[in-house]
């Protein structure tokens, strides 16, 4: 992945809940108001997903909350969005997601220079033991970071 610029927002709740098994970096079409509601940092990629349909890649559940100053020219805050990836890499996440059974979860949001990016994910989900033992995991890491820390004080 390429250096970010600026991270807008991240979808935290896809880590908690899936593998990410690869990433991948899209483009998003938008409209000018939904940029600058960007912008501002009103965006939500909590229950967001994409789906493949007639070859095109789409985002779902993505909340951009309208812009204050926008007035008719808003647009819908859940509408689907679409993502501007190459055909190729489009049919090989298809034949992924129909025949291994995995999901495309946006991961991030950032901008590239001035252009709005999305990171998402080639992803498997995670069963409950799964998320228990990495939560263990992360809070002996934790532990270990504070034990660590606090003997370096002394």
């Amino acid at each position: 992945m390429k250096e970010h610029n600026k991270i807008i927002s991240k979808n935290k709740k896809a880590y908690f809940d899936y593998f990410v098994l690869s990433t991948y970096e899209a483009g998003i079409e938008l409209y000018g108001t939904e940029v600058k509601s960007i912008r501002a940092g009103n965006v939500n990629l909590k229950d967001s997903f994409c789906s493949i349909d007639n070859g095109e890649l789409f985002i779902k559940g993505m909340h951009i909350s309208p812009y204050e100053k926008g007035n008719v020219f808003n647009r819908d805050p859940l509408r689907d969005k679409k993502l501007l990836m190459h055909k190729r890499e489009i049919m090989s996440l298809l034949g992924k997601v129909k025949q291994e059974g995995f999901s495309i979860i946006p991961l991030s949001l950032y901008f590239a220079g001035s252009k709005v990016k999305v990171e998402i994910g080639l992803c498997k989900g995670k069963k409950l033991y799964d998320k228990r033992d990495s939560e263990s995991k992360k809070q002996a890491d934790r532990d270990i970071q504070r034990t660590l820390r606090d003997r370096n004080k002394y």
